[in-house]
């Protein structure tokens, strides 16, 4: 503790629990903030610099970068999401809830006795068996207009209003098509100011959206539990707790009640052995992929891998 006054006198200093408790307490700030961010049906934030400038997004990358955060452990998770927007386009406000929710999950074991790496060996086996339900629920798509009409929606509604989600779409994805031609690359040359992802249709695959592949995670890994040995076996549990934020959080943000509508959708996927997600408009379960509700499948595996 000497060591670290003599070197910056103002250092605040915390040990064990302390560190945790501060740790996940930034966590979970950061949640708190881009919590109401997540869905079509989440809200818009107005940021006032410094200068008197106002921006309105509920895009978590773009509040990311315009938040002044100190905290070092909050500092770095805001890296770490800011790396999937760079690598994937989305998933910054869901990367954001899922690592403040495994901190939470983590807090609660913890706080019983049980050992950090015990945990953190939970989750690494939790995440192995999450990306394997990912692999075989991933459906592999022709990109015709359709589809990308469907995947940009998607995305696009949970940055801007519904309806001028909609307007864009159909602008961005004719866009795409009118300098895309079969069989050869896209000339980035016939692109100006919006700047294009390069071996963007290398991974063509999309999984259902609205909390669908949540759920079937969740489940499959409430069932993988059992096979793992020890008290590891508790932080799978708790990775699967933590990984439906998504849905809880999309039926809040649409005005439901998050445990009413989770049960609905965990009580149908169970029946139907189908990918079961949320209607926002009502908060019933709906079969994602008959309603055209698609997430990139490369967004979800690398909201994992975070």
């Amino acid at each position: 503790m000497a060591a670290i006054k003599a070197v910056n006198s103002k250092a605040e200093v915390a040990r064990a629990q302390a560190a945790l408790a501060i740790n996940v307490c930034a966590a979970r700030g950061l949640q708190d903030v881009l919590r109401t961010n997540l869905g079509p049906k989440g809200t818009m934030k107005m940021l006032v610099s410094g200068a008197g400038d106002i921006k309105l997004t509920k895009d978590g990358n773009v509040l990311l970068h315009e938040m002044q955060i100190q905290h070092p452990t909050a500092s770095l998770i805001a890296k770490v999401v800011t790396a999937q927007d760079d690598v994937t386009g989305d998933g910054t406000t869901s990367n954001v809830l899922i690592i403040g929710e495994l901190l939470k999950q983590a807090d609660l074991y913890i706080s019983e006795g049980l050992h950090p790496r015990i945990i953190a060996e939970g989750f690494e086996a939790a995440k192995i068996k999450a990306l394997e339900v990912l692999e075989k629920v991933k459906v592999k798509k022709e990109m015709n207009r359709k589809m990308l009409l469907d995947v940009a929606r998607t995305s696009l509604q949970t940055k801007v209003h519904a309806e001028l989600a909609d307007l864009l779409t159909e602008a961005v994805v004719d866009s795409v098509l009118a300098i895309r031609r079969p069989g050869y690359p896209i000339d980035l040359f016939m692109v100006e100011i919006v700047q294009m992802k390069h071996k963007s249709e290398t991974d063509t695959c999309v999984v259902p959206g609205a909390g669908a592949v949540e759920v079937a995670i969740a489940e499959a890994l409430v069932e993988y539990k059992h096979s793992v040995k020890g008290r590891a076996r508790l932080g799978v549990q708790a990775f699967a707790d933590a990984i439906l934020i998504i849905p809880k959080v999309l039926a809040q943000n649409s005005g439901c009640d998050p445990q009413e509508t989770l049960i609905k959708v965990q009580d149908a996927h169970l029946e139907t052995k189908q990918l079961v997600g949320i209607d926002l408009n009502t908060g019933e379960p709906m079969v994602a992929a008959d309603a055209g509700v698609w997430d990139n499948y490369c967004v979800k595996k690398q909201l994992l891998h975070s």
